[in-house]
């Protein structure tokens, strides 16, 4: 790309519309990443659309504009992404978080009692999105995240930090495995749920998301089994289990979560109707 032909924010995003196309997706790409080279707001760029860039920022923006037409995901580029109105540190250890899991949040909030001191665990917390979502929410709450990737920890625990939320904490472990049995007041999380081979992997972000977020056997139900075994016995008799999963899982979900003792057992639709998260109850 010729960087002589960048010299102003306008300039920039015309040629940036010749690299990516000009479909309103690839448009909100540009503007993205160049307000993140500016350190700038989306808001900025139109106000101001005639600004010089320095060379500095030219090139910059050229070397984010290589990788995003090679495939890489924004969220990626900038090291950040926003969830339930919170502003995520995100990277490559990590899944990227989409608007379809705040349903996950919005059913969590709702089937739970917001003035009671609960102790609720997020399981595959990756960048804490949820486990910080719901502290956010509600500060009485005690939020037990866990991955099994330390660099996701690590990940959660500068958000965290970040945003000031003292009623959340990230650690290390495999599911529940860190928790004594009937421990837990609630337990939410995203789990990997994508089926080997799924072609789904092979398009969009998810090529560069890490896999063993997004993977979990041949019918992509491995961790939520391992995970209900857990939840059934670290729940609190009465205790609920909020699962994300694929809309095409729901029947086989509710089969499992009936077989471990599982009730009051519904589903949530997300954005675009498809059944998204599963809630139980746990045996009383």
């Amino acid at each position: 790309m010729n960087t002589a032909t960048m010299s102003s924010i306008a300039q920039a995003l015309r040629r940036a519309g010749q690299r990516l196309g000009d479909a309103a997706g690839a448009r909100l790409d540009a503007e993205v990443l160049l307000a993140h080279v500016l350190r700038a707001s989306r808001t900025h760029l139109h106000a101001w659309p005639e600004k010089p860039l320095s060379d500095s920022q030219r090139e910059h923006f050229e070397r984010l504009l290589e990788r995003r037409a090679g495939g890489e995901p924004v969220a990626y580029l900038t090291g950040e992404r926003e969830f339930w109105s919170l502003a995520l540190e995100v990277g490559p250890d990590t899944l990227i978080p989409r608007p379809d899991t705040e349903t996950l949040v919005q059913q969590a909030l709702a089937v739970l009692p917001a003035d009671a001191p609960l102790r609720v665990a997020d399981l595959g917390t990756g960048s804490g999105a949820i486990a910080l979502a719901l502290a956010h929410e509600r500060p009485g709450w005690w939020l037990l995240a866990v991955d099994r990737q330390p660099a996701c920890a690590r990940i959660a625990r500068r958000n965290a930090a970040r945003l000031g939320i003292a009623n959340a904490v990230f650690f290390v472990a495999d599911w529940c495995r860190a928790f004594a049995a009937a421990s837990l007041d609630a337990i939410v999380a995203n789990p990997p749920y994508v089926a080997n081979g799924d072609p789904h992997l092979e398009r969009g972000d998810v090529r560069f998301e890490p896999s063993t977020a997004l993977v979990a056997g041949n019918d992509g139900l491995d961790a939520i089994r391992a995970l209900t075994a857990d939840a059934a016995r670290d729940l609190r008799p009465g205790g609920r289990l909020c699962l994300e999963h694929a809309p095409e899982q729901t029947d086989r979900i509710n089969k499992l979560l009936k077989k471990k003792g599982f009730s009051d057992i519904h589903t949530a639709t997300d954005l675009a109707g498809g059944e998204r998260c599963t809630l139980a109850r746990s045996a009383p």
